[in-house]
């Protein structure tokens, strides 16, 4: 196939909205798949490098959470063929270093360095707009209705799972369960707190009610995220708009504390409330990626006598092509909500109002459809 136009939402420079037009993509290339996105998730990721708060290669197609139908697959591939239903995964794994044997495949550097570059494994882009280069973003550029992507990156799923839904599973869903299952993993019984309500929070959130935690406490500035908390399973909310937050958690815990607490918000001032939070023995995590050079202050002095942690999770800590069939299993079971976490839908032409929207607290998790 010869190179074709796509209608998708430009990043020129940090700071500035997203300019929508039609960009020229150029057909996969050995072991790349290219991909008609159907549905592409608003996540904060990629509003934090419209802001620059994250450093990325710019002018780029950012989107990073996307479902859609293969339509065509360049030589050598063979997981995946023209028709197929695929979730993109924003995390490339090579398949055979020490951290994908492990079973760690987000921490591989061939996710790294494709993030970093916003080049695809060549070292060259697909994407162009008038003569020039458009950069990829995290290999996976879902807010181009037509993207490629690397084999790697890419995962088969069940043609009668709505793709809109299925945009959910490849960031959201599972990067706040994950960190709740593969990285924490939360017994019965826990007392969990959650900094930040968001498409992501609201996961660790049932992903903890799912691991039989006892208390699990959402923490948010918005009143309508705490509600939206309380139907994924949390069985107490604190307003993050009083300053008060850990004297909040204290109280709810008679002053011990809980035993995990996740930063959902991607921000130092909640991950060291996380931490601040903690009972004896008690682990803070990481999950929300913070800005560039963010840095913590925490007591040292409670590492040691009080034996707490603070750790992070990229991505879950997961291995998709094992956790996301398992996801879908559980979302047909009924133990697994999604249609509840997609709040609204938008077109490409609106994907500036819907950035708005996410960040005034008005949606939990939409999508751009195509």
């Amino acid at each position: 196939m010869a190179g074709m136009k796509s209608r998708a939402a430009v990043l020129y420079k940090a700071g500035q909205p997203f300019e929508v037009c039609e960009v020229d993509v150029q057909p996969p290339k050995a072991g790349e798949v290219l991909v008609e996105i159907v549905a592409a998730g608003v996540c904060h990721t990629d509003y934090s490098v419209k802001t620059g708060q994250l450093a990325a290669p710019l002018p780029a197609i950012l989107g990073h959470e996307g479902a859609g139908v293969v339509r065509e697959v360049g030589e050598g591939v063979t997981t995946v063929q023209p028709g197929d239903h695929v979730i993109a995964l924003w995390r490339l794994a090579c398949g055979n270093c020490e951290y994908c044997d492990a079973s760690r495949p987000a921490l591989c550097s061939a996710g790294t360095e494709i993030r970093a570059s916003g080049r695809l494994q060549d070292g060259t882009s697909r994407f162009s707009h008038a003569g020039k280069e458009i950069k990829h973003f995290a290999g996976v550029s879902s807010f181009s209705n037509f993207t490629v992507i690397p084999e790697g990156a890419v995962l088969k799923i069940p043609k009668d799972l709505p793709l809109e839904l299925a945009a959910l599973m490849g960031c959201a869903v599972i990067t706040g369960g994950g960190a709740v299952m593969n990285a924490a993993k939360v017994g019965p019984g826990s007392l969990v707190a959650v900094f930040g309500a968001g498409g992501v929070g609201v996961n660790v959130v049932q992903g903890a009610a799912m691991a039989g935690a006892k208390m699990i406490i959402a923490v948010d500035r918005y009143e309508s995220r705490l509600d939206q908390a309380r139907e994924f399973g949390a069985t107490h909310c604190v307003s993050a708009a009083g300053g008060e937050t850990v004297a909040a958690i204290r109280a709810l815990t008679g002053g011990r504390g809980v035993d995990y607490a996740f930063d959902a918000a991607g921000l130092a001032v909640t991950l060291e409330q996380a931490y601040e939070s903690l009972a004896k023995c008690g682990v803070a995590m990481a999950v929300g990626i913070p800005p560039n050079n963010a840095e913590i202050r925490i007591s040292a002095t409670a590492l040691v006598y009080e034996e707490r942690a603070v750790t992070g999770s990229l991505y879950g800590s997961a291995s998709p092509r094992k956790d996301i069939p398992q996801l879908i299993n559980l979302y047909r079971e009924g133990e697994l909500k999604l249609d509840e976490l997609l709040t609204r839908t938008y077109s490409i032409e609106e994907i500036n109002e819907a950035y708005a929207a996410m960040e005034s607290g008005e949606t939990l998790r939409s999508v751009i459809k195509y």
